[in-house]
């Protein structure tokens, strides 16, 4: 799952802005080259840190901004709700216990994806359980801990609520590829930075380079920064969340002049 930043609660600062109106978009990363806690470096003006965050704050009117999160996954089997769970533990699934509803799962998928699954399964949240019908983006997804045969238990990296809408899902350098194209496609920037995981990369597509390079042939080779990070940052279903494995972007658009 996502890790926590050093010196800083991650989740808990999201969570807080997450609360009431007014919401602020949120993209960025968790710093990833340090071997240890307080091996990274932020740099604040004319100060350095070894813990903590550094944020920039966009005032509205100043350049437009919007953001992409594409996490990479494709949904596998059908959606269901969550019908018992204790905190990071999924119980039951539509009345039957979850350990079940995975192995029948499991057993119904084609061989490419039951080998896929094998390599890392994930569960989808719905974000907004007011939608009827799910599609790319409408999902938050995290990885699956483990299960337990005997409890019928599925253990989720995030706390899951009865009553939440999920789905299982599978991700490989396919899926990834044609989720980052899908979400670039039709959008434009004139500035943009990309926080891409770690885990992606040489790791997922064998290659460097990837997502920079599909960003700059999607966008018309804007100006583009950005990092590899243990973690990152950017709202899903118009909240923003820490992600793994996900390449999330803040778009800059110059504002027409009056």
């Amino acid at each position: 799952g996502p890790p926590q930043c050093a010196g800083l609660d991650a989740h808990e600062l999201l969570a807080s802005g997450r609360a009431g109106p007014g919401r602020t978009p949120i993209v960025g990363g968790v710093a990833s080259a340090g071997f240890h806690p307080g091996g990274n470096r932020l740099i604040h003006d004319s100060e350095v840190h070894s813990s903590g965050a550094v944020a920039v704050l966009i005032p509205p009117g100043a350049v437009g901004v919007s953001t992409i999160v594409s996490q990479g996954c494709r949904p596998i089997g059908d959606p269901f709700t969550v019908t018992r769970a204790d905190r990071n533990l999924v119980l039951e699934i539509a009345g039957r216990p979850a350990y079940a509803r995975l192995v029948e799962l499991l057993e119904s998928l084609p061989g490419e994806d039951r080998e896929l699954a094998r390599q890392g399964l994930h569960l989808g949240r719905v974000i907004d359980d007011h939608k009827l019908d799910f599609e790319r983006g409408d999902f938050l997804v995290r990885n699956l801990a483990g299960a337990d045969r005997a409890s019928g238990a599925v253990a989720v990296n995030d706390v899951v609520d009865v009553g939440a809408t999920v789905q299982f899902q599978v991700r490989d350098a396919d899926a990834a590829d044609d989720d980052l194209r899908a979400l670039l496609t039709g959008r434009h920037a004139d500035a943009a930075l990309l926080f891409t995981c770690n885990g992606r990369g040489m790791s997922l597509f064998g290659r460097p380079d990837h997502d920079a390079e599909v960003v700059t042939d999607y966008l018309d080779r804007p100006p583009l920064a950005g990092m590899f990070c243990a973690g990152e940052i950017g709202p899903v279903g118009g909240q923003s969340f820490l992600h793994g494995f996900t390449a999330s972007l803040a778009l800059f658009h110059d504002l027409p002049t009056s």
